[in-house]
This record gives structure tokens, C-alpha cells and sequence, in this order.
């Protein structure tokens, strides 16, 4: 169990992960989360990798979540007859619905999405290739949407479009969503991320999709849309989790201002007690090389000091050369960029503020104590996993440790900050007893020594969801 490293490790499976012995050496590098892309691959390949890594983690005793991200209403031209097309600033290019998929030219091409031209006027701006090409609506006809390219270069088949400022209108769920939901339910994934999200109700609709196929994984509200942005505090009322997907979201805010953002993302979700993934080409030159560049090393460093849950792997491990060095290299940063910051620690809770039930009110008084004492560890009976969850919120170099009997909460809790699994059914109802079996496990594990001080969160009753209301300062003792 690594507990040198608190922020965790999100990686993309892919065509690239599916050679034999990858997902192992993924999984012994570090690998907290396997992330399934909707956008590619087939039913059976996600079924096919989700055996792959519960083999992989098994074998290696550790526990892996798997996160499911949807596809979501990607905004795509169609296709150029002969493959790509080269643009040059100052000439007209059209975007039309209703050409033929396969017909695109230097002059046109076609668009998926067939609501585009009453979604865009005159002066609105257009990224094509995640921001390579920029077109310039000067008029909209029937299906037909024509534009000056304001900044040229080569466009090939398929490639996203993006309005400048947001307002494309396309809900969050398509229908192809609706039925991967079915199958992330069938795949019992811990996480289920909604791609271009704008509201609350976006989030509750795949809360309610998950529950008609009987799915208990968390929703992650992806952040990738400037109407995110606006109901980012509804978002995060109804949300488990929220993505700052840097792709889409730099493309339609403009990167200028994505640093910004991120950091104002980060803070906003931790204040409100919610888990936060940084994702997008944090290393992308790893595709291609087997080291980041100091630029991308900056890049993650950065996001683990905002106090990120965790960074994320696309394709660099989804379709790179090098998947299990790219999980290794990002567990290299995180440690050293961890070393800096050790000693700065978020502020506890202002005078003002209530707590919003028990669980809360012990999870913040452990992190107090523990940030005071010289405590070695933090041990919370749970069994769905607030506790720690509310714990992992303040920034500590404190391990967490959640005891739980739930394998469903022990791969959940793989995505909070500095909490880590361990497998423990309560079989005592002698509370000394009970001491001696969780003394007995921690020391077994290495992870306290004899004379240690630990704080352990409980609950009267034992296997009751939402009942921890007590904490003790406990010494390590051998019976």
C-alpha cells in the first residue's frame, strides 16, 4: 500500500493497455482508477478491459475504481473526400448539415449535429481541432452555416466544433448515452462521469438513468462547458464528483483564462466537500516519448498543490507508447510536488459555518486533532465512505484508513485524497476486543508501529450507513 502519495492516479484503458501485461504493470505502478472512454471501443472491448484490470488488481492486492465516461454530444464535422483539407485565413468555408457525411472539400463539409445552424448567428466564432482552426459566422441559410477562416491550417474527418462562449444547445445525455449508462450499470463501474454537462438537472437525469438499471456509482459532473461554469454551485449540489475537463473547456473560454479556472474549480468543489479530478494533456508529449516535458511536469505539480483528488491520464496510456512509465512518471511528480506541501494546510472551518450532520462534525474535529497531535494515523469504520470523505477535504499529510467490509466502498474511496482501503468486517461487539483486531491489522500492514497514537471514527451500532458519531485517541498496543 502506497501511502507516500496522497493524490491519486486516474488512467484511460485503451487499445493501447489491452496488449498482455500492460494493465498489471499499470496497476503496480500506481494505478488508483481505470478510466473506460464511451467514445471508443466496443460493448465487449469495456467488458474485455474491465476483467483485464479486477484480474490485474486482484493478483496485485490492491483496489483499482473504474470510472465510466460517457461520450456525451460531441459537436463533430463529418468527413472530406479525401481525407483533410488544408485552410487559408481570409477564404470562406461552410459547415452544412445536410451534405452528404462524405463529401467535404476545400469549400464545405458536413456536421453531425443538425440543430448547429439554429445554435449559431452571424459573428459568432467557431473552433474547429480543438482551437487549430477558427472560423468566423458571417451568415446562416436553412442548413448551411457560412464562415470566413480566420485562422487556417489542415482540418481532417471528425474533428469537434466549439462556440466560442458556449450556447450549443445539445443535451448532456444522447442516446447513446443512455444505453452505455445500462451498461456501466451492468459493469457495476464505481464512477460514471456525464460529458458536457450544464446543470443540475443534466446530473440528476443520469443519477436517475443509473437507478432505473440499478448502477450504484457516483456521478462526476464533467466541467467542459461555459454554462458549467454559470450553475457550477448547482452542479456541485447534486454531483459526487466533478471533472475539470481542460479540453473543451479551453477551447470555449479561451486558454488565457483556464489556469484561472481550474484553480477556481478546485477550490469551489473541496469547499463543498466534493471530489475533483484534473484532466486533459497533462502529459501528452508521452504519447510519443517515454519522459514528460518540465512544462507538463509543472502542469501536475501545480494541479496537486490546488489540492486536486486527482490527475488524469488520457491518451497517454489510452493509445501512448508508453502507458506504464506515463502512470510512473505521474506518481514521480505527485511525490515530489507532495514534499512542498507538507506544513501548508487549508483552513479548518470559519466561526460561522455549520456542520451539516455528525459525520461531519467528527470528520473535522479528527483532522483538527490529527493536524495537532503527533498522531501516526487516521482509522474510520465506514461503510459508504463519508467519513473519510469529509476527512480527505482538509489538506493533512495524515494517512486515512477506511476500514470498511464493502468492496464497493473500498474501490470508491481510491479516488479520495490521501485515503486508502483496507478490508475489515466488524465482528466484535467488545470494544477491546474490537481495538485488538484493528491494531492487529494495521500492524500486520505496516502501517503503525507499537506506541503509535491513532484516531479511530466509529459509530454505536455496526453496520449502520451514516451512524459515526464518536472519535478516540487510541495507542498502538499488542495483546
Amino acid at each position: 500500500m502506497d501511502t507516500l502519495r496522497r493524490t491519486k492516479i486516474v488512467a484511460t484503458l485503451g487499445p493501447a493497455t489491452d496488449e498482455a501485461g500492460v494493465v498489471a504493470g499499470m496497476v503496480g505502478a500506481g494505478l488508483d482508477v481505470a478510466r473506460l472512454n464511451f467514445s471508443h471501443g466496443t460493448p465487449d472491448d469495456l467488458r474485455a478491459r474491465v476483467q483485464t484490470l479486477r484480474q490485474a488488481a486482484r493478483e496485485a492486492d490492491r483496489y483499482v475504481g473504474i470510472l465510466a465516461d460517457l461520450a456525451g454530444p460531441k459537436i463533430r464535422i463529418e468527413s472530406f473526400r479525401e481525407g483533410r483539407v488544408q485552410l487559408t485565413e481570409g477564404l470562406p468555408f461552410a459547415l452544412d448539415t445536410a451534405l452528404d457525411p462524405r463529401a467535404g472539400t476545400q469549400q464545405e463539409v458536413g456536421c453531425a449535429y443538425a440543430n448547429l445552424p439554429a445554435d449559431v448567428h452571424p459573428g459568432d466564432t467557431l473552433l474547429l481541432s480543438d482551437g487549430q482552426i477558427v472560423l468566423e459566422v458571417e451568415r446562416v441559410a436553412g442548413t448551411r452555416i457560412g464562415c470566413v477562416v480566420r485562422s487556417g491550417g489542415e482540418l481532417s474527418n471528425r474533428k469537434g466544433v466549439n462556440r466560442q462562449g458556449g450556447g450549443i444547445s445539445a443535451p448532456a445525455l444522447t442516446e447513446k448515452d443512455l444505453q452505455d449508462i445500462r451498461l456501466a450499470a451492468e459493469l457495476g463501474v464505481d464512477y460514471l462521469a456525464v460529458s458536457f454537462a450544464r446543470d443540475a438537472d443534466d446530473i440528476r437525469r443520469a443519477q436517475s438513468e443509473l437507478r432505473r438499471w440499478r448502477g450504484e456509482a457516483r456521478v462526476v459532473a464533467k466541467i467542459e462547458r461555459h454554462e458549467a461554469l454559470d450553475n457550477l454551485s448547482g452542479i456541485l449540489s447534486v454531483s459526487d464528483a466533478v471533472m475539470v475537463a481542460r479540453g473543451d473547456l479551453g477551447v470555449e473560454m479561451g486558454y488565457a483564462e483556464l489556469t484561472g479556472l481550474q484553480k477556481t474549480i478546485i477550490h469551489q468543489s473541496l469547499a463543498r466537500n466534493r471530489v475533483v479530478i484534473t484532466a486533459t494533456q497533462m502529459m501528452e508529449s508521452m504519447i510519443q516519448n517515454p519522459i514528460p516535458t518540465r512544462a507538463e511536469v509543472s502542469d501536475v505539480a501545480n494541479a496537486v498543490l490546488d489540492g486536486t483528488d486527482a490527475v488524469m491520464l488520457s491518451g497517454e496510456t489510452a493509445a501512448g507508447r508508453y502507458p506504464v512509465k506515463a502512470v510512473q512518471a505521474m506518481s514521480d511528480v505527485i511525490r515530489g510536488a507532495e514534499k512542498y506541501q507538507l506544513g501548508t494546510r487549508r483552513g479548518m472551518v470559519r466561526a460561522e459555518e455549520e456542520f451539516g450532520n455528525t459525520e461531519e462534525a467528527i470528520a473535522r474535529a479528527v483532522m483538527y486533532t490529527a493536524n495537532h497531535m503527533h498522531v501516526r494515523a487516521v482509522v474510520a469504520l465506514t461503510e459508504s465512505g463519508m467519513t473519510p470523505l469529509w476527512m480527505s477535504r482538509i489538506r493533512s499529510d495524515m494517512p486515512i484508513y477506511a476500514f470498511t467490509r464493502h468492496e464497493s466502498t473500498r474501490r470508491r474511496v481510491t479516488l479520495y485524497r490521501g485515503v486508502y482501503a483496507v478490508p475489515f468486517d466488524i465482528v466484535h461487539e467488545d470494544t477491546r476486543a474490537l481495538y485488538s483486531a484493528i491494531f492487529e491489522r494495521l500492524l500486520n500492514l505496516g502501517l503503525v508501529g507499537l506506541n503509535d497514537l491513532v484516531i479511530l471514527t466509529k459509530g454505536e451500532l455496526s453496520g449502520v450507513s451514516g451512524g459515526t458519531n464518536s472519535m478516540q485517541i487510541l495507542r498502538v498496543i499488542q495483546h
